[in-house]
């Protein structure tokens, strides 16, 4: 009896599961006649008998195979079943003798034993005289005695399973094995490429180590480079190869491949990367990925719901932004911003303190920065700022050259007031950081133009992290400001010589209506209150199974309605001071509510994450050179 979670074990399962001895297949009263010895039949023959009453008839051949292949007939085999069990279940039928261990034994040249929660390999596969591929992926093999592995093997795959090195499969490995598959499992540490030599496996053709935790390209390749025989490799999915040189150094340090990660070596790219392994020992050991954020649109502007600010405040700006997250980079300085502000590098993780700094918190002026088109040129001094991700990211803190925030209360005081306003969703994940594009105030279609180059030296970490992915969320942010000073009531600017008159004619229509457009020069600010418009998860696995560039757009739903769209529509007509246009856009706006049928943009913001690959190998001697 074979003990449970071994290989023999989950095989003559199947086998019982076939029902190779049961009707319609085996032998039976359904075809007893048919398989009695010669002698005994010629004497059965010779004595004249009647048919019993109620005996069951026998089933001819043709009908008990129409029980076998009929996908209606409750004898079919299961949807998932092999040609072997086709074949067996047929055999059985037409042959039941034959269907013994020892056929077993020597008929199988290929064993399938998928996720059937197997652990151990044991000795019982040597019985297969005849095994010439094994398949035992998806199950929960650890560690895998080579000595119980049929000499006979050519294939053999384990993916899927939980093996921790190749040194278990190196004590007498099958002499002729070809492929050996070891993708998906945990194979991590610099020793592993000792087990990968032409000592162990000398007729080698192809081998799949990928998505597993390798990290030293240089002595893999160094050892996968005595493979003579190898002409198929896969090492993708693995830390090392998410490094800028990997496909180029792989090709040119084995001449004899001819397919790297499911993709043909073209002539031309052996060209390309020529030379390019004499220097491997000078290269960096490092990743660089490129995230650049586009196009932000459908945005709704909140300003248009909020009521007419008089002279004495509040005074209100909405800016809009985009935050990631992305793993945290030792060195704040590995992180360049190539966006509108190029050569300015990019945010840390904070400086250590109470509060992180906020996107939008600094640079900073008047409110009529924002309430004016003014803002643009204010723009020019912002900076993409990172949030930690400490549960204290409520805060804000000037950046240099705007004037600091005056509070009245102390900073404990200040935090427990502005945490409900933030959003959790804004709390990068552990280990990673938030960055943000440069707050901007609304627009029709607002342009981030926003590139940070990520340059990351933990290449387990950002395996890690590419496989769980990156949040985008898309924030605004909404700040009240008040007067330091009040308005003092009634006053008003001394008239113009010769019209004293002009003070007492309509002081409220006249003098109060220009007072009323006049912003105090010096103000105070109160902490920025977040709201999240639209949140989702970017996938980022594509990056580790070899392509170059994750593109999407991000799409949140519609936020907007034909109402807000209309009153954004006559607000900006009216600053403008183009009545012509305004009553245009009333008629259009009025037109769209009459017909109910067109609705505004979704919220939409462009996302694209680059994994920096070199395509000759003077690029990569250049640019990664230590």
């Amino acid at each position: 009896m074979e003990s449970p979670g071994t290989v023999s074990a989950a095989v003559w399962k199947h086998l019982r599961q076939l029902s190779l001895r049961e009707f319609p297949c085996g032998r039976g009263s359904w075809n007893r006649s048919r398989f009695l010895p010669q002698t005994q039949r010629s004497w059965r023959e010779l004595v004249p008998r009647e048919e019993e009453p109620g005996s069951t008839e026998e089933e001819p051949v043709d009908a008990l195979l129409d029980l076998v292949r009929s996908p209606h007939s409750p004898w079919a085999l299961l949807q998932d079943s092999s040609k072997e069990d086709a074949f067996l279940r047929e055999l059985a039928i037409r042959d039941p003798l034959k269907i013994t261990d020892a056929f077993f034994y020597s008929y199988f040249r290929c064993l399938r034993v998928v996720d059937k929660e197997v652990s151990l390999v044991d000795r019982g596969l040597l019985k297969f005289l005849n095994l010439e591929e094994l398949v035992l992926s998806a199950n929960r093999i650890k560690v895998v005695d080579a000595a119980n592995l049929p000499p006979t093997l050519k294939v053999l795959e384990l993916y899927g399973n939980e093996v921790s090195s190749m040194q278990c499969l190196c004590d007498h490995p099958p002499p002729g094995l070809q492929h050996l598959g070891l993708g998906h499992n945990k194979l991590q540490g610099p020793l592993e490429s000792l087990y990968v030599t032409a000592d162990h496996w000398p007729n080698l053709v192809s081998l799949d180590l990928s998505f597993n935790n390798l990290t030293d390209l240089q002595s893999m390749l160094g050892a996968v480079r005595s493979l003579r025989q190898l002409r198929l490799l896969l090492l993708q999915g693995n830390p090392l190869g998410l490094v800028p040189y990997y496909r180029g150094l792989a090709v040119d340090s084995l001449p004899h491949l001819c397919v790297l990660d499911d993709i043909t070596v073209s002539p031309n790219e052996k060209h390309q990367f020529r030379g390019l392994s004499v220097h491997a020992d000078l290269l960096a050991h490092e990743a660089q990925l490129v995230v650049t954020i586009g196009n932000l649109q459908g945005v709704l502007d909140a300003s248009v719901l909020d009521p007419e600010t008089g002279p004495e405040g509040p005074f209100v700006s909405y800016t809009y932004y985009v935050t990631y997250d992305f793993l945290e980079q030792e060195d704040p300085e590995a992180n360049v911003y190539r966006g509108a502000l190029a050569g300015v590098r990019g945010p840390g993780i904070g400086y250590c303190g109470a509060l992180a700094e906020v996107p939008g918190s600094a640079g900073r002026g008047a409110t009529e920065d924002f309430l004016e088109e003014e803002l643009e040129e204010a723009e020019g001094s912002l900076e993409s700022v990172a949030l930690t991700g400490s549960p204290e990211l409520e805060g804000s803190a000037s950046a240099a050259g705007s004037t600091d925030l005056r509070r009245s209360a102390g900073l404990a005081e200040e935090l427990a007031k502005l945490r409900p306003r933030i959003d959790p969703r804004l709390c990068p994940s552990p280990g990673t950081v938030l960055f943000s594009t440069v707050p901007k105030p609304w627009s029709d279609v607002i342009t981030c133009n926003y590139e940070m180059l990520h340059t990351l030296r933990d290449l387990v970490a950002l395996k890690a992290f590419l496989l769980s992915g990156t949040t985008v969320t898309i924030v605004q942010e909404k700040i009240l400001s008040w007067p330091l000073v009040a308005p003092q009531g009634g006053s008003t600017s001394p008239g113009k010589k010769g019209k004293p008159g002009k003070e007492t004619k309509d002081p409220q229509n006249q003098k109060g209506s220009k007072k009323k457009k006049e912003i105090p020069k010096e103000l105070q600010h109160d902490p920025p209150i977040l709201k999240v418009l639209g949140s989702t998860l970017v996938s980022l696995e594509a990056l580790l199974a070899g392509e170059a560039v994750v593109s999407t757009v991000c799409n949140f739903g519609v936020i907007r309605t034909v109402e807000t769209d209309l009153l954004t529509f006559a607000r900006d007509a009216k600053r403008k001071k183009k009545k012509k246009v305004a009553k245009k856009g009333e008629n259009q706006g009025v037109s769209l509510l009459s017909e109910g049928d067109q609705q505004p943009d979704p919220l939409t913001v462009e996302v694209q994450i680059q994994l920096s690959q070199c395509r000759t190998a003077e690029e990569a001697i250049r640019a990664y050179s230590v």
